[in-house]
């Protein structure tokens, strides 16, 4: 029986590597896929949706409870060994008793490193912004390329967590911080928004830049159709081929969506901060960065525990499969590092995003028990590391002095 205290560790996979299967796409013309182990040119205006997954020869299980059926009288006690990530068949409404310790500590230490935008003093970015000669036009471009894109990105998590991925995971502890993460979603989309108003930005240039800028359009249009497909109020788990499609859009999400897509811009406007520019703008995404982190971390936690529990899903076809939306997804974000710093700036280049996100995806595959994909590679940016430790006293801007915690110690685990 596994140990229902630990989170469920990644599997040491060495199988070997093979291309991506191609997937149809919705994408601007200048992006590329990766495709038979190479880049090729995507032809625009052609439909975009998940690549299909082999299906499983095993027979399925009955319905899983979703927590709205009718009340029994005279049930019996839950047993601890009766919960499960997916299928499950005891009653979720009742929180305990704790299969899965890991999932309420990650609850926890959320809870106790809350933040809201309206503490973060911007008066020095609205000087600096509104001063003709304070950035440059690559540095005006980083911010309202970023803004634009996590406005949409944050509210799409949001969307997936609240419509989508909280009715198929039937634990009740993990479904916990799943509200907990939406409510961190919504606070991060009131962050970006508090920003574009602070600098009078013109609102409908950033919010709607997902859907008129190629390079922001395409990573959430990639992401909206796992949204689509795991919203699709006809689908229920409980098949292997549905119980691996479940396992595919949480990938998409947790691994790609925030684990990859996010980080070119992390980077970018974390270094302004490091220079003392945009450091209100800096130190807010400082705090979405280790939120994101956390978010992350968990939904790993959640695949990991679905393979354990549910190893006839990770078949080698799977794998390869995987292997192929990490490659797509790095191919994205390469190109959103082009676009978003076309020249060098803040001692930053598009190149050295390239070897940055090989190494980012050699670490996601290593979370989730794939093999590398990018052999060699190194991080560019070593002190994002201390950028995620907020232990300090004081923050890495030094703007002021703050206490990160309402109670409890932070833990990235």
């Amino acid at each position: 029986m596994m140990n229902r205290d630990e989170p469920a560790a990644a599997a040491n996979e060495s199988d070997e590597l093979s291309s991506s299967q191609k997937v149809k796409r919705q994408l601007a013309p200048a992006v590329l896929a990766v495709v038979d182990g190479g880049p090729k040119s995507v032809t625009p205006g052609t439909t975009f949706s998940p690549s299909p997954i082999p299906s499983v020869a095993i027979e399925g299980s009955p319905p899983a409870v979703t927590g709205l059926e009718k009340v029994q009288f005279g049930a019996g006690r839950i047993a601890v060994d009766d919960k499960r990530m997916i299928n499950c068949r005891a009653d979720v409404n009742q929180l305990v008793p704790f299969k899965y310790q890991w999932a309420w500590q990650k609850y926890l230490n959320a809870c106790a490193n809350n933040w809201m935008p309206q503490e973060i003093n911007m008066t020095a970015d609205i000087a600096l912004w509104k001063e003709p000669r304070g950035l440059t036009t690559d540095e005006r471009r980083i911010i309202r390329r970023n803004l634009g894109f996590f406005t949409s990105a944050d509210s799409l998590v949001a969307n997936n967590l609240v419509l989508a991925v909280y009715r198929h995971i039937t634990n009740p502890e993990c479904r916990q911080y799943l509200l907990r993460q939406a409510f961190e979603e919504a606070v991060h989309t009131h962050s970006y928004q508090y920003c574009v108003e602070s600098l009078s930005m013109d609102e409908g240039e950033v919010f709607n830049m997902y859907r008129e800028v190629p390079s922001v359009h395409d990573k959430s249009a990639w992401a909206m159709t796992y949204t689509e497909s795991l919203g699709d109020p006809d689908f229920h788990t409980g098949t292997p081929e549905d119980d691996q499609r479940l396992l595919r859009d949480l990938i998409a999400f947790y691994v790609i969506f925030e684990g990859i897509f996010f980080y070119v811009g992390f980077v970018q406007v974390l270094s302004m901060g490091r220079r003392n520019k945009m450091t209100g703008v800096a130190e807010q995404f400082q705090y979405i960065l280790r939120d994101e982190s956390m978010h992350m971390n968990f939904g790993i936690d959640v695949i990991n525990q679905i393979k354990i529990e549910n190893p006839h899903l990770w078949t080698e076809d799977f794998k390869k499969h995987a292997v192929g939306m990490i490659r797509d997804g790095v191919e994205l974000e390469i190109r959103y590092a082009h676009d978003t710093m076309p020249r060098g700036v803040l001692g930053l280049n598009a190149n050295m995003f390239t070897e940055y996100l090989h190494f980012v995806a050699n670490r996601r595959c290593a979370q989730i028990g794939l093999p590398e994909q990018f052999p060699g590679a190194v991080n560019p940016f070593p002190w994002m590391s201390e950028m995620m430790d907020l232990k300090k006293e004081k923050n890495f801007f030094e703007t002021r002095v703050t206490e990160y915690q309402t109670g409890g110690t932070l833990c990235w685990d």
